[in-house]
């Protein structure tokens, strides 16, 4: 490691190490507050985090959270496993992101690939708006923000013959997915905007009954699928192509080529490798959901 990687690393580190601490956090200073078309906003901050909440029925939700001392740096555990997407597909041109936040995602998606055409699609205008005044979220030159109901974009994007080599669906509040983005019939429609190699990358859930039901809506669409589960969160993240999915030990080789570039967000891409599973965890005599089939809420409650 050079010094100058050295110098970098550790005030992130001791910002990282800040971020997790519940010892060393401030009661919360309320920055901003809104009721938009959809959901209620708040940003709070406290010492150094800045997080975007969504306040829902069963509690207020941390959507997106950052350090605003180190604003490369990627704070939950569940938007670092979403870069795992990039072991399948490691060299985009054209990405899709589902769902802005606070623009974490979109941000470090320019970052690494600064030539790429991303497109956006966010379909609160209000989350566009806090974004870009309190987490300094601005698109980059190839970056593209439409305020749209993904469902229609992405059936609208197939009709102008669009194709992605990474689709990130994170249209997941921590409470709820909208029911029409988990279906099978969103899932084909999402599959036919990929490139021959192109791969889906979902932040979704990991407990309840749906998640069964949501596990054999994904198998229905693509069959095999990485489920991507760690011990830092509750979520998981599927990984999905139609093509087929790469060795270990090609795994691996991306890994340690891209974790120079992911560390300073802290991201530790090459611990990833060992998680990503294509084994059945799931039961599979659960009905996929479509569009006719989609009780997600009701699921979801069943614990």
């Amino acid at each position: 490691m050079t010094v100058r990687w050295a110098e970098r690393l550790v005030p992130i580190l001791v910002a990282m190490l800040l971020t997790v601490s519940p010892s060393v956090q401030a009661a919360s200073e309320i920055l901003h507050e809104e009721k938009s078309l959809y959901r209620n906003i708040v940003v709070k901050q406290s010492n150094h985090r800045r997080c975007l909440v969504f306040s829902v029925r069963r509690a207020d939700r941390n959507q997106s959270c950052m350090d605003v001392r180190f604003p490369e740096l990627v704070v939950f555990p569940y938007v670092k496993m979403v870069f795992a997407g990039l072991l399948v597909h490691p060299n985009p041109e054209r990405i899709l992101i589902v769902g802005l936040g606070g623009g974490t995602i979109p941000d470090a998606f320019e970052t690494l690939y600064p030539d790429a055409s991303i497109d956006v699609v966010e379909i609160d205008g209000a989350v566009d708006r806090v974004a870009r005044a309190f987490f300094d979220y601005k698109e980059g030159r190839n970056t593209t923000v439409a305020i749209a109901d993904a469902r229609v974009y992405i059936r609208r994007a197939s009709l102008r013959g669009k194709r992605y080599d990474v689709i990130v669906l994170d249209a997941f509040t921590g409470d709820y997915i909208p029911e029409h983005l988990m279906t099978l019939e969103f899932l084909e429609e999402t599959a036919a905007l990929l490139t021959p190699e192109g791969v889906v990358v979902a932040n979704t859930f990991s407990s309840s009954r749906l998640y069964h039901h949501e596990s054999q809506t994904y198998a229905k669409a693509f069959g095999k699928f990485y489920n991507f589960r760690m011990p830092s969160t509750l979520n998981r993240v599927v990984i999905a192509t139609r093509h087929g999915y790469p060795s270990r030990e090609a795994l691996a080789r991306r890994a340690a080529d891209l974790q120079p570039r992911v560390r300073a967000m802290g991201v530790e891409i090459e611990r990833y490798v060992r998680y990503l599973s294509l084994d059945v965890d799931w039961d599979t005599t659960h009905r996929h959901l479509t569009d006719q089939y989609s009780p997600a809420n009701l699921l979801q409650e069943a614990r």
